[in-house]
């Protein structure tokens, strides 16, 4: 039996999405007698969130499924000072345009895993910009500023390990959690906000929002953190060699995206379906219990479903079909990443190196020719030995393209234009 009297502590506790919670009996009361509104911040320093800031997406997910109002609080005024937690340097400055540019990008994945509306329980899109670009200074350092200790705030780990490394760490940036902390107090002010989650390296700055809002509002507010995931080899979530695993499809098609998640390694296997899907605990006990080469039909399934949620179920169904042609069948499929060549240079010649860099399926030449040595490299679907190899539209197939194969799982088609 849970210990946990709410559905939303049950489901997260269930699934593996709990860190440290501030009070957990004082929030499993609150949410088993009333409905809440709870938050988490998104900073928008990229036009695209990745798969990293899943974890806390699905909390508010989960959360308006057992019947709470979450909010996705956009940083359009914080992204302006820089979040240290986490970062050896400070962060870019960004252009006010390219924040906007930004958010708007941050928004899409938003409408696919929450309800909006004006009901109890639909969600809402907020941004902090609205009241942070509004403060008097002065008035903030009096009204705020006096609540937060500096004694504490050089312990946070944000600001504790870039002082043990003797690394820059500006005013601005210093004043990132006093922010955090604002945001707190002011959503309370507005939606009746209790809660704030986020990743356990929040914690230390989601506890002084606490703080200030017992302190101002005397009321009780809470604070949840998920654990900072990587995979089981200790890779970071969301980043690949090829760089970050994008949630939105104009930076990263669904067939990659689909691909990731097929990656995924044995030992992940559950805690990711947990995680990254909505199957019921049941069914991902039974994937979870596979063996052997059934362990692959689980990571098909982890795919198809964590695919589903962010691109749709159509997208992600074509994504395994496509996947299904081009390793169980060895077609050139439709629906492979597509790279551009000019039909000039193809005509003139493209080294079978070359064209392994520029599709991205190498990183250098010494590379290429590692794999080439190694049997991995394939045009065609044809095994190819010669680093010196010229393509040319000779060996260009009847869908239009040349596809480039590494190993069994990564395809890239070469598209003469």
């Amino acid at each position: 039996m849970s210990e946990f009297k709410s559905d939303f502590l049950n489901v997260l506790t269930e699934r593996g999405f709990i860190h440290q919670i501030s009070d957990p009996k004082g929030l499993d009361a609150l949410c088993a007698r009333e409905t809440v509104t709870a938050y988490i911040g998104f900073d928008c320093t990229a036009p695209s969130l990745h798969a990293g800031s899943l974890v806390p997406i699905m909390m508010l997910h989960w959360f308006q499924k057992t019947g709470h109002r979450p909010i996705a609080l956009m940083g359009g005024g914080t992204t302006r000072v820089g979040d240290p937690t986490g970062k050896d340097e400070t962060r870019k400055i960004l252009t006010e345009a390219t924040i906007e540019e930004n958010k708007a990008g941050i928004l899409k994945v938003f409408e696919k895993l929450l309800t909006f509306g004006d009901g109890s329980t639909d969600a809402m899109m907020v941004d902090n910009a609205d009241w942070l670009l509004k403060l008097n200074y002065v008035d903030f350092l009096r009204d705020i500023g006096r609540h937060f200790s500096v004694n504490q705030m050089i312990q946070r780990d944000s600001v504790r390990l870039r002082l043990e490394r003797e690394q820059h760490l500006s005013f601005l940036e210093f004043n990132y959690m006093l922010l955090q902390g604002y945001d707190y107090l002011e959503l309370y002010r507005r939606t009746g906000c209790r809660l704030q989650m986020g990743g356990s390296d929040q914690w230390g700055n989601i506890l002084s929002g606490t703080d200030l809002v017992r302190r101002l509002a005397e009321v009780e507010a809470y604070a949840l953190t998920s654990p900072l995931l990587t995979t089981a080899s200790g890779a970071k979530m969301g980043k690949t060699a090829g760089g970050a695993v994008w949630l939105n499809e104009e930076q990263l098609s669904a067939y990659d995206y689909w691909q990731y998640w097929r990656n995924t390694e044995d030992g992940d296997i559950e805690r990711f379906l947990k995680l990254f899907t909505v199957l019921p605990l049941d069914e991902i006990a039974r994937l979870a219990a596979l063996e052997g080469a059934e362990i692959n039909e689980a990571k098909k399934i982890l795919a198809t479903e964590a695919t589903a949620l962010i691109h749709g179920r159509e997208k992600a169904e074509a994504a395994a079909e496509t996947a299904r042609q081009a390793f169980e069948e060895g077609q050139s499929a439709e629906g492979l990443p597509t790279v551009d060549i000019s039909r000039a240079d193809l005509e003139a010649g493209i080294g079978v190196l070359n064209a392994f860099v520029i599709s991205g399926l190498c990183a250098s030449n010494g590379d290429v020719r590692r794999n080439i040595k190694g049997g991995a490299v394939r045009i065609n679907d044809t095994g190819e030995q010669n680093d010196k190899r010229q393509l040319t539209p000779d060996d260009v197939t009847a869908d239009g393209v040349i596809k480039l194969s590494l190993g069994k799982k990564k395809h890239v088609l070469l598209k003469p234009v």
